[in-house]
């Protein structure tokens, strides 16, 4: 069974919701809605305060080619336009909408039939382009790089294959699996807009093999799309990652920056992507609601909900039964990528793939002792850096040689800490390298340019 070929971690699975079927969220009293949803430049408001607005009405149109809009995921009025703290405890500019019933556009299609690119021949790769664009879909597996941008290959580079990345290797997460066990019909046409819109004529669908349940479904729908191919992998994490994903399924390895996916022929998308694509193209609906898992060992009633965009953290979790008296750390997202809440008073946003619970236990951190030279680090990056050196460059605040060392080209899947025998904070040390050497990269541009 194929995997990734350099370094991984084996980290416990977690996979506490995995039977838990999908269920819909309940509708807030206010929804807010983030300007800064996806990778680029943030959103543009077209609305004001008092503007009465539906669910798929455009709150704010792209603000730029790298960037998306953002559309209202609940019917109400339009009560400010203002700021709110996101995940990271940045304040972020925001639209907030008090709900008032369930009014829709009527240009969605809400019939729930199944409509195949057989269906609609008027398709081409442009139209599906455009309406990716408009309805505001990003990646779902957590990166939210406006869509439409890395179906839009640069000049140059031409896309040999598509790969749907359904591995969900983060421990705990569940929503990409009950997705395709409750909508698989849905995300292969999804797949296949994706290949005629790069125009290519093969597709993969890779799954970890954790998930047998899936794979056998997939598979068994697939057959009707000899161009699709549903790939098993082995468990291993960070297999999620773009270039790993691409390594395990077609055995290309992409080169460190600037190099991108498409440069080895490639087009990677979530498969929660392709099913907000299918909506999308299909049925007129902008990507205003996504799965989310909201779990943990002590969260008495864990599940995936179906969740409007904008709902408060805290009304999720109030869901699942509240908030453990035990809780120590609250993450969003799973516990190898994800970031630490300040509180659950932020919203939900299109990259929101779960909300996990860590009891005092589990969130409790042992404190780092030396380095003792066992290179478990530079065994486990999947990227083959050195990790145990990027973090003492980047403490020592020795930029070029942080670059030199390739620090840009870190994934940040926390593999190297995970390992780390001396429960050294590796990746933070490194995220913070990381960070400032881009910065450099950038104003280096920019100099080069004047």
């Amino acid at each position: 069974m194929k995997t990734f070929r350099i370094g991984g971690v084996h980290p416990a699975e977690n996979k506490l919701t995995a039977d838990k079927p999908i269920r819909d969220a309940m509708l807030p009293k206010q929804a807010v809605f983030s300007m800064f949803q996806h990778i680029g430049a943030p959103a543009k408001p077209v609305v004001k305060k008092g503007d009465k607005v539906k669910v798929g009405t455009l709150l704010a149109e792209a603000g730029g080619f790298v960037s998306a809009p953002v559309h209202s995921s609940v019917s109400g009025t339009v009560s400010k336009v203002d700021s709110v703290l996101d995940a990271s405890g940045t304040r972020r500019a925001a639209i907030y909408v008090d709900v008032e019933g369930d009014e829709w556009e009527e240009s969605v299609d809400r019939s729930g039939q199944l409509v195949r690119l057989s269906d609609r021949p008027e398709l081409d790769s442009k139209t599906i382009i455009e309406k990716i664009k408009n309805a505001g879909i990003v990646g779902m597996g957590g990166a939210t790089f406006p869509c439409h941008v890395k179906l839009s290959p640069p000049p140059g580079c031409k896309a040999e294959c598509v790969i749907i990345n359904a591995v969900e290797c983060e421990p705990y997460l569940t929503a990409d699996h009950r997705l395709m066990l409750e909508h698989a019909d849905e995300i292969l046409v999804g797949v296949s807009l994706i290949m005629k819109a790069v125009g290519v004529s093969r597709g993969y669908i890779g799954i970890e093999n954790n998930k047998p349940d899936a794979i056998k479904l997939m598979t068994e729908k697939s057959q009707a799309y000899p161009e699709i191919e549903v790939v098993p992998l082995q468990v291993k994490y960070p297999q999620g990652g773009e270039k790993q994903l691409i390594d395990a399924v077609i055995g290309r390895q992409v080169p460190a920056p600037p190099a991108i996916p498409i440069n080895v022929g490639a087009v990677v998308q979530n498969v929660g992507t392709a099913f907000a694509i299918y909506e999308a193209v299909m049925h007129n609906k902008p990507l205003i609601d996504r799965i989310i898992t909201v779990t943990g060992k002590s969260v008495s009633n864990p599940g995936n909900l179906r969740a409007r965009l904008g709902t408060p953290m805290q009304q999720l979790m109030d869901e699942c039964g509240g908030l453990p008296a035990d809780t120590g750390k609250i993450i969003g997202g799973g516990p190898m990528m994800g970031k630490a809440l300040l509180s659950l008073d932020v919203p939900m946003t299109k990259g929101s793939s779960g909300l996990l619970i860590m009891n005092s236990k589990e969130a409790r951190r042992s404190a780092p002792q030396p380095c003792i030279r066992c290179a478990k680090c530079v065994s486990a990056c999947p990227m083959g850096l050195e990790p145990y050196l990027l973090a003492t460059l980047s403490t020592h605040a020795e930029w070029e040689r942080a670059e030199a060392n390739d620090v840009v080209s870190c994934i940040e899947c926390g593999s190297c800490q995970f390992t780390c025998p001396s429960c050294r904070p590796l990746l933070d040390n490194i995220r913070v390298g990381k960070q400032t050497v881009m910065g450099i990269i950038r104003s280096r541009a920019a100099q080069a340019k004047k």
